[in-house]
């Protein structure tokens, strides 16, 4: 929506997410084959562009952080600022995020749960809005179930009219110098715990409106919350794409090979103008041909020296990379290695966390097969190894 004012952006994802007991803060975990966080991060990005975006982590999950950022849509990350570290309560992180947007000197700030993976540009919308005009805005859903007040016995207390009532939600906005007053207020204070944004600006003297939620806009909080967001993203506008790839390596002189990305003690090299990854090479033809991208060859032409013994962790980084900017994702990867030597079943796992890793995805959406020939073909003579390939992407379907 157009808009005079300067609007920023803060999502907080620092939490532990203890309840939904995975191993694992539910922020990170896989959702539609990327972590969650991702979904969150991209639907508030497409909604609005906004001048600061500032993602609030835990100390210890930096490293989880950068596998997100890289699993982005580049076009989303454009006002992606580095992330600021919470504290053990959300009040602190939020006051991390906003001490952290000082320079961008916002003149709205919109604080939004990581664990909302669902925001919709028309919330986004209705959140600016609200804000600019009242100075704090949250949004507010209708509650559909009969609620009673009990007392300490458990019997009810009180019937209460759920016309007035309203379950709280994010993004909740503010204009960002009250907000950043009001949590530092709080923190001096030492108030807590207040359990969302617009707690603290009441408890600082300020009359916060509800604007209009939206029940779509859903928090997970239980693994049933999980597989609910994994059926919804799977169902929703989608076009499913299949892509298949092939590659070929004489064997050479050599003492190893790289095969999915793991080096591999064998008596023979693999030839080739790069260092040869058959698993890498098909895979990254498979998403290429997913995306009707053309092939590994027209991106990474073996006539350019710059290529020469490269890493094809590249060539897969770089076919990922394209499906990202198309707005897709990588729904699962399966290789089949053919032949008679080296052994693939020792290094299998190996090969799946590597490829795993380069792709952003969990290792469950990631197969290594391995079969001979029975002797037959080059393959059999054991004068070289092939590959095949096939990859699952989800793309919008205006891509």
């Amino acid at each position: 929506m157009p808009t005079g004012s300067r609007i920023s952006l803060i999502i907080v994802a620092a939490g532990r997410g203890e309840r939904l007991g995975a191993e694992i803060p539910k922020q990170y975990l896989d959702l539609a084959g990327r972590p969650m966080l991702c979904t969150t991060i991209e639907a508030l990005a497409r909604a609005h562009e906004f001048c600061a975006i500032t993602v609030v982590i835990h100390s210890d999950a930096a490293q989880r952080y950068a596998k997100v950022v890289e699993a982005l849509d580049p076009r989303c990350t454009k006002a992606l600022s580095p992330p600021a570290f919470g504290g053990a309560a959300r009040q602190q992180s939020v006051l991390a995020g906003l001490e952290a947007q000082l320079a961008a000197a916002p003149d709205i700030v919109l604080i939004h749960d990581g664990a909302r993976p669902f925001p919709s540009a028309a919330l986004v919308a209705r959140a600016i809005a609200a804000s600019e005009q009242h100075g704090a805005a949250a949004p507010g859903a209708p509650v559909t179930d009969t609620l009673k007040q009990i007392d300490a016995d458990g019997f009810v207390a009180a019937s209460l009219d759920r016309g007035l009532l309203r379950a709280m939600q994010t993004p909740q906005a503010f204009r960002y110098n009250l907000i950043l007053d009001a949590h530092r207020r709080a923190a001096n204070a030492n108030i807590s715990p207040l359990t969302d944004d617009a707690a603290v600006a009441e408890w600082a003297g300020n009359r916060v409106y509800l604007f209009a939620g939206d029940p779509q806009n859903v928090k997970i909080t239980s693994m049933q919350d999980l597989h609910a967001a994994e059926v919804r993203l799977a169902a929703g506008a989608y076009d499913i794409r299949v892509g298949q790839g092939f590659d070929v390596h004489a064997f050479a002189e050599g003492d190893h090979v790289w095969l999915g990305g793991v080096r591999i003690a064998h008596e023979r090299g693999l030839s080739g103008h790069s260092d040869a990854d058959v698993a890498l090479h098909a895979i990254t033809d498979a998403l290429l041909g997913a995306i009707g991208d053309g092939d590994i060859g027209a991106h990474f032409p073996p006539s350019d020296p710059q290529w020469r013994g490269a890493n094809s962790a590249i060539f897969l980084t770089d076919a990922a990379r394209r499906v990202r900017r198309l707005g897709g994702i990588i729904g699962n990867v399966d290789a089949t290695l053919i032949c008679e030597a080296p052994k693939i079943g020792p290094h299998r796992d190996a090969m799946r966390a590597r490829i795993a890793e380069i792709l952003g995805l969990d290792t469950r959406r990631v197969a290594i097969k391995a079969t001979t020939s029975e002797g037959l073909g080059f393959t059999g003579r054991r004068e070289g190894i092939a590959c095949m390939a096939i990859a699952t992407v989800r793309l919008p379907d205006k891509a």
